[in-house]
């Protein structure tokens, strides 16, 4: 399983997408939005987490493409 990926606002403006533990942006962008698809990708690809933030840093919400440790119940 690779590096989560994290959404998050950047100190110069607009969005970016860090691996978890990287000291650089993977990417950045302007909108959200674009960050998200990028870092959804990366995701899928690395069958990883992808968490996305608010412009506070809290986290907004969170995605699993791989295995997840949290499985849902049913």
């Amino acid at each position: 399983m690779g590096k989560s990926q994290h959404v998050t606002p950047h100190p110069k403006g607009g969005w970016q997408v860090k691996g978890a533990g990287n000291s650089k942006a993977t990417a950045r962008t302007t909108t959200q939005a674009e960050a998200i698809y990028i870092a959804k990708n990366i995701a899928v690809n690395n069958k990883s987490e992808l968490v996305i933030h608010r412009t506070n840093g809290k986290i907004r919400e969170k995605n699993s493409y791989g295995n997840d440790p949290y499985p849902p119940k049913g």
